[in-house]
């Protein structure tokens, strides 16, 4: 960035924006937004940046993939209004949000080497009522996973399982996916999981179309959370860079 410096070590919006590849109306929306320190005026209006906004920019691109633009940007705020706390608890919080997601990642593997195959069977209700292979009742579901059917009940207010009711006799009836799902939140509330940490799992698993699709996935999710962890180290080594420069200002 140096060869861009004027003889007054001035930089113009178009110095910073061609470094990165970006439009001079994204580095003026960068500064609006506080992820840039406000940039002087010349006598005639126009934007004068300076080093220390090259590197304010740098850092603000390092935090990007690791944070998001809502982060990364509060983050940049704060560090440029003298909140240097502020920026480190915004950062801290992104670090947890990874945490709280392997160990959902781990939540869910572990769960899904826990369930088993469950063999296919024809249940009839006392009123009659048939269902296909795989369907069953209430009664029968619960008896299986060893619990009671008003805790079936609990986790069906929750949204955790949507059985179909029999529109002759009233009765719930849970086909395949209902009875995977029940499996599942009952496999993750043995671990120690709250209903509402259960409840993006489950709309994770219906999303994918299933255990076995979701367990092809996890491996490709498990890559997105390290690059975001390795993208959280860059952004750090950036940010702290530019919190040096702006010491030594």
């Amino acid at each position: 960035m140096g060869r861009n410096l004027q003889s007054n070590g001035q930089l113009r919006p178009v110095d910073l924006a061609r470094e990165h590849g970006l439009s001079t109306q994204a580095i003026r929306n960068y500064e609006e937004a506080g992820a840039l320190p406000a940039a002087a005026r010349t006598p005639s209006g126009y934007r004068s940046y300076t080093s220390l906004h090259a590197g304010a920019l740098r850092a603000f691109l390092a935090l990007l993939p690791g944070h998001g633009h809502r982060t990364a940007t509060a983050i940049m705020r704060a560090v440029n209004e003298g909140a240097a706390e502020e920026a480190f608890r915004l950062v801290d919080e992104s670090h947890a949000l990874l945490l709280d997601d392997r160990r959902t990642l781990r939540a869910v593997e572990n769960a899904l080497r826990d369930l088993e195959p469950t063999a296919a069977t024809t249940a009839t209700e006392p009123g009659g009522t048939l269902v296909v292979p795989g369907d069953t009742f209430i009664g029968p579901l619960a008896e299986k996973l060893g619990i009671r059917p008003a805790t079936l009940r609990a986790w069906e207010r929750a949204g955790l399982v949507r059985p179909r009711r029999d529109p002759l006799t009233g009765y719930r009836v849970y086909d395949e996916a209902d009875v995977r799902d029940a499996r599942l939140v009952h496999q993750l509330r043995r671990g120690g999981y709250l209903l509402e940490q259960i409840a993006p799992l489950i709309t994770q698993v219906r999303a994918a179309g299933g255990l076995q699709p979701l367990e092809a996935a996890l491996g490709d999710w498990r890559d997105r959370l390290s690059a975001r962890g390795r993208s959280m180290l860059a952004g750090a080594a950036a940010l702290e860079a530019y919190l040096r420069e702006r010491e030594r200002g």
